[in-house]
């Protein structure tokens, strides 16, 4: 083999854009492996255990390492790279001037109101705090942030009268703005607050679906609502909305919430109605929200579309152990409720994503932990919209076809719109012609799924 590792001072892009510089080089002819990252100790600790001889280097620096099967492979390959790295360079473009080096700086030279930070999470107080002190709501797309910092950065923008959104605040859409993980959505009369991603992008592409658009999604962090945190940004984004003539009705979703936190948020005095999505024992699912959404809109609700699997030749009655193997963790949180058996896995969660992109930006764990499934049933979600898997189907749909001649029964809850780039229908229609059954309600994929495995 043949290996190419380089070092470059000073070269910096985001996880996500590598993440998929790295993928790209690695489905090359010859490549046997790429690793295309910032040079973290993690990154560098993974490089050395693949074989390859790091030389010093810093988190600043960007690390190459590619290994091929000849030198013409190799030279092809880091051709490609050099070929993106440069795409990469011109589409961020500068102004003809040096870049604002601190969050306060780039605040000042754009005029900016907001900002989303998207660093290691153990890197991210410091430039949500610089957000905050200059005056902006900060949308922290980061995880792993510990729960005092948060608690610390939510005191002090209520103080500023900023909003922090986060952390792990995957999805918002800000005056029509997609932020994070966002659906194409229309615009409309309904308001989101969110402590959960993937809940707020199933609400409002069901919405979607229905017809009804939306006026902002505020994204609050999976742990607002918990007994540590308190809701504080719950609570500034429900009074938010309540002030913004343009929304006429508001939806809170979480995953389960504390008691006492749910209680106090729900019991706040607002003029706009308020429709709860607050997972739990006993309480309505996401699907169910939607709907009474619509009712209190006075909208019908609509058969929400799905593709039944194909018939199968030769398979024996349905039944088997159920497996959940999720991206979103409130879709995983719901979907264990609703099917009420089984073993559940939210490959999203902060042990998971630890120095790797979020799995609906990398399937290589799920992928892997499908491949793994002999038998029985399995239940997955796939997220669609921009900042998600371009493709999603062009990974998932050859591996559920393998499961399927395995004799696994596939079910995927398909969370998107029409609008999203990737292609609600072509997505549903090419998993389906797979052998799975495809639905876009979760909480109905659940159901089913729960149905095959004999429940």
């Amino acid at each position: 083999m043949n290996d190419l590792v380089e070092v470059r001072p000073g070269v910096y892009r985001d996880s996500v854009t590598l993440m998929r510089m790295s993928r790209a080089l690695t489905e090359r002819p010859g490549v046997a492996v790429a690793v295309v990252a910032m040079a973290t100790e993690l990154n560098l600790d993974l490089a050395r255990d693949l074989g390859f001889a790091v030389p010093p280097a810093t988190p600043g620096d960007l690390l190459v390492a590619v290994r091929a099967g000849s030198p013409a492979e190799l030279e092809d390959a880091a051709a490609e790279l050099e070929r993106q790295l440069a795409a990469r360079a011109q589409a961020s473009g500068t102004r003809g001037e040096a870049p604002p080096r601190t969050t306060r700086a780039a605040a000042r030279a754009f005029d900016a109101s907001l900002a989303l930070v998207s660093v290691p999470g153990g890197h991210a107080f410091a430039e949500a705090l610089d957000a905050v002190e200059a005056g902006l709501s900060v949308m922290i797309f980061s995880d792993n942030v510990p729960v005092e910092q948060e608690i610390l950065l939510k005191d002090l923008a209520q103080a500023r009268g900023v909003l922090v959104m986060g952390p792990d605040c995957g999805t918002a859409v800000v005056g029509g703005a997609g932020l994070g993980f966002a659906n194409v959505l229309r615009p409309g009369p309904v308001g989101v607050v969110a402590a959960s991603g993937t809940g707020a992008q199933q609400v409002t592409s069901l919405l979607d679906l229905a017809g009804v658009g939306v006026s902002h999604v505020l994204g609050v962090g999976g742990r607002d609502l918990s007994a540590e945190v308190g809701g504080r940004s719950a609570v500034q984004a429900l009074r938010a909305l309540d002030d913004d003539p343009a929304t006429e009705l508001i939806v809170l979703v979480s995953k389960p919430p504390a008691p006492e936190v749910a209680r106090a948020v729900r019991d706040l005095d607002l003029a706009t109605p308020v429709v709860a999505a607050l997972l739990g024992p006993g309480q309505d699912d996401l699907t169910t929200a939607a709907e009474k959404v619509l009712r209190a809109l006075g909208r019908d609700v609509p058969e929400w579309p799905s593709w039944p699997a194909p018939a199968r030749d030769g398979v024996t009655e349905p039944g088997g152990a159920l497996r959940g193997l999720y991206a979103g963790g409130t879709l995983c949180a719901e979907a264990a409720l609703v099917a009420g058996a089984g073993g559940f896995t939210d490959f999203g969660d902060d042990s998971y994503t630890r120095g790797r992109a979020h799995p609906m930006i990398d399937p290589a764990l799920r992928l892997e932990a499908l491949r793994g499934v002999a038998s029985g049933v399995v239940l997955m979600d796939v997220v669609l919209g921009h900042g998600a898997d371009p493709d999603p189907s062009s990974w998932l749909a050859p591996a559920v076809r393998d499961a399927v001649a395995r004799g696994v029964d596939v079910v995927v809850a398909l969370v998107g719109t029409d609008g999203d780039p990737q292609g609600l229908r072509a997505q549903a229609a090419r998993l389906n012609d797979a052998g799975a059954a495809v639905f876009t309600s979760n909480a109905a994929a659940a159901r089913h799924a729960r149905l095959l495995a004999g429940g």
